[in-house]
């Protein structure tokens, strides 16, 4: 399925090779290549424009963003810039690195002892985009309404500041800060060490929380005691172990153990034995092991270009087609015949919330991360979410206790959760008991798309797989988020956030060449880039549906939007020197660097992207003109350590030197006039933790603005819905909350 076929994409200059170009191309859009002066000329038979300029450069080149909507006023204006465009840092030089110190990611990678150093690759840019592509094709569904374009702004900056929810939690409610831990996870009240080196490479390794985790901790512990290393892991009771209140003592003796064991197994070790056992351990990729990679071959996930592999999609997409109803199994009840949703019925609903995606309605099985910025960001846009949760297996989020202001006790006082499902109705429902199909049945017919992230199969399970349900319901639209995608040999094997980045090559090219790869301990990447892709696709399969009557299913992988990431370094390992670890180095940028500034663990963020950038820095620090780069980092580095950072940021940015300083979160929260322009915090009263700031989804539509509200408690609005939504009368809604079917 090719939802964009026939659709033509300018893109402005090194547009047209970033993340955005590939993901619409991925959905058969036509990109082609253009300079600012051509777009006068081109705009008229355009679909979408995708730019990083800027709209002042823009009006510089005579396309001002007036002329474009005369022109063409149905285009999809895509801006994705360092720091959008709007706010008095509208105009700033930025780069990766810059926008990553300024949006907090960066102050939060790497070691405590040096310097703190960049994701791999584009990490920050990529993941914009990915929200681009969300807000565009979320325009272009309202567009099949309206008729009518808009501009999509984004802000890299505000994309990274997105990521920092647990710091912005802790900031907010118990005035911590998070910080670099290197190889580890910051939960914020513990820190869980996850990169462990073996005795060929590296693996990823984390022990989960409570019953979730409890048999995959429970098999590590034995392998460590078949191999008669010390263990005292031996005897816990993992159904009651918690991250975030363990005894650090006792984590620390863990964690040595664990590392002793680690040092003597090998790669090949971890891919069979510790898979058989079931650990939640991957290895540590290289980009040749990725190409190597029997799932990925068997998901058809590379196309071969000049003898050359490159990734080929982002996501799954298989056009509905009626057909027989398959006949139930005892675990997997039939559900009543739907009738098929006309073409007047899958219009465009009138709302009265606003957002591009206004009027579409969504029943949301997911949990976790993955599935709940999905939704959330759905919800944002406009839709009518409705998250099915059950009390007996309640999400993560709402049980993991962070902040001081929770508790163990309510599963509605947890930051972690408001922050993550704003614009959402709760409906809590036990579907183990067969009465709650009198609730769900109703709703599946209601919705328009159905978002989950469960293992694979379980929807199956619980007879609401999409095979099934199309063959009633053939404009349904399902999207499946998983770590490896819904078939192939490790569909269904273990995974989390790391081990989309493990395996993808991208915890490998994290780091200096001379330590262990490192890992952005505070802040998660596969978790918050795999929704927006996830949110693109339904985006783009309510237009095809809008068109063709026909639902669709969307198979979103982590580890293969991962890899997408890595596109560069994927073809790097086949026609050049393989790729390692570079520190703060790019191989397309002059010259750039992390360096210290006045103040405890304060630094500043320069990139010098051409000759000119690094003729403009010596002059304005007074340098020698020929340098080796080590003599260079270091004279900059004494330099600029007795400067004041934002001081010293705004003089290279007025000399032409992109710059920028590593923020920390109350940096952002604070005192950064540009995130609280664009507005990159949402205050809404909750009603037990008060009224706070939350996570905005980081982007802006000219005609389609949003409006979340806060997150439901859990079962908040399950009477309502199924009085008003599943047509139940109020004696047999009486009946079943006494069955507790409302759990």
């Amino acid at each position: 399925m090719r939802p964009l076929a026939a659709h033509a994409v300018l893109a402005i200059g090194t547009a047209a090779e970033g993340g955005l170009a590939r993901f619409l191309v991925s959905l058969g859009a036509e990109v082609t290549r253009v300079r600012s002066e051509e777009l006068a000329d081109r705009i008229a038979g355009a679909s979408f424009l995708i730019e990083q300029e800027g709209l002042s450069r823009l009006e510089a080149a005579g396309c001002a963003r007036n002329f474009i909507e005369k022109a063409n006023p149905a285009l999809i204006h895509v801006s994705v810039t360092p720091f959008g465009n709007l706010g008095e840092r509208a105009h700033w030089r930025g780069s990766e690195l810059v926008a990553s110190a300024m949006g907090g990611t960066l102050l939060l990678t790497g070691e405590p002892d040096r310097a703190p150093v960049k994701e791999a690759l584009d990490a920050c840019c990529f993941h914009a985009d990915l929200v681009a592509a969300a807000g565009a094709l979320a325009a272009h569904y309202e567009r099949g309404g309206s008729g009518l374009g808009q501009l999509v702004d984004v802000s890299v900056q505000q994309v990274a500041f997105s990521r920092n929810v647990n710091g912005i939690l802790v900031w907010q409610f118990d005035r911590r800060k998070l910080h670099r831990v290197g190889g580890a996870l910051n939960y914020g009240r513990a820190t869980v060490r996850c990169i462990w080196p073996l005795a060929d490479g590296w693996c990823f390794h984390t022990l989960m929380t409570g019953r979730f985790g409890a048999p995959a901790n429970q098999a590590l512990s034995e392998w460590m005691d078949e191999c008669g290393v010390d263990n005292p892991l031996r005897g816990t009771d993992w159904t009651r172990y918690n991250r975030s209140t363990l005894d650090p003592a006792v984590r620390a003796t863990w964690e040595a153990a664990m590392a002793a064991f680690f040092r003597t197994r090998h790669k090949r070790d971890i891919q069979t034995e510790g898979r058989r056992r079931g650990i939640n351990a991957c290895v540590v990729a290289e980009p040749a092991d990725v190409l190597a990679d029997p799932h990925l071959a068997a998901r058809g996930f590379w196309s071969t270009q000049d003898g050359v592999k490159r990734p080929s999609r982002f996501l799954r997409i298989a056009e509905g087609l009626p057909g027989a109803a398959k006949p139930a199994t005892p675990a997997t009840p039939a559900m009543p015949a739907m009738e098929a949703v006309s073409a007047e019925a899958i219009a465009h609903r009138a709302s009265a919330r606003p957002g591009p995606l206004a009027g579409v309605r969504v029943l949301d099985f997911s949990w976790a991360l993955v599935g709940s910025v999905t939704t959330k960001t759905l919800g944002d846009l406009g839709a009518d979410v409705i998250k099915v949760e059950s009390r007996t297996r309640p999400c993560l989020t709402r049980i993991d206790v962070q902040v001081s202001a929770s508790t163990p006790a309510s599963f509605d006082d947890k930051p972690w959760f408001a922050h993550l499902n704003t614009s959402k109705r709760s409906l809590a429902l036990d579907m183990k008991r067969p009465e709650s199909r009198e609730v769900l049945e109703p709703l599946v017919r209601w919705a328009d798309v159905i978002v989950e992230n469960f293992s694979p199969g379980t929807m199956a399970k619980l007879g609401l797989d999409y095979e099934r349900l199309r063959q009633h319901h053939p404009a349904l639209i399902m999207v499946s988020g998983s770590v490896y995608g819904q078939n192939g040999p490790l569909a269904q094997e273990w995974g989390v956030d790391g081990t989309g980045a493990a395996l993808s090559g991208r915890t490998f090219l994290t780091g200096w060449p001379d330590r262990d790869p490192v890992i952005p301990g505070a802040v998660p990447y596969g978790d918050v880039i795999v929704p927006y892709a996830m949110v693109a696709g339904v985006a783009a399969a309510l237009q095809h549906r809008r068109l063709t009557g026909r639902g669709s299913h969307i198979d979103a992988s982590m580890y293969e939007i991962c890899v997408q990431q890595t596109y560069e370094a994927i073809v790097q390992a086949q026609v050049g020197t393989p790729p390692r670890r570079l520190g703060n180095a790019d191989a397309h940028v002059y010259h750039q660097g992390v360096y210290p500034v006045r103040g405890e663990d304060r630094w500043i963020a320069i990139t010098c992207a051409a000759p000119e950038d690094w003729r403009r820095l010596r002059e304005h620090a007074g340098l020698d003109q020929a340098l080796e780069p080590a003599v260079r980092d270091a004279r900059i580095a004494a330099w600029s350590s007795t400067q004041d950072g934002p001081a010293l940021a705004a003089a290279l940015q007025r000399f032409g030197v992109g710059a920028g300083v590593l923020q920390d979160i109350e940096d952002l929260l604070e005192r950064d006039p540009g995130l609280a322009a664009r507005g990159a915090l949402v205050p809404l009263d909750h009603p037990l933790l008060g009224r706070f700031g939350h996570v905005a989804t980081p982007l802006r539509c000219s005609r389609s603005p949003l409006a979340p509200y806060r997150a439901p408690g859990l079962g908040e609005h399950s009477l309502a819905i199924a009085a008003e939504l599943a047509g139940l009368a109020p004696d047999r809604i009486r009946e079943l909350e006494a069955l507790g079917v409302f759990q």
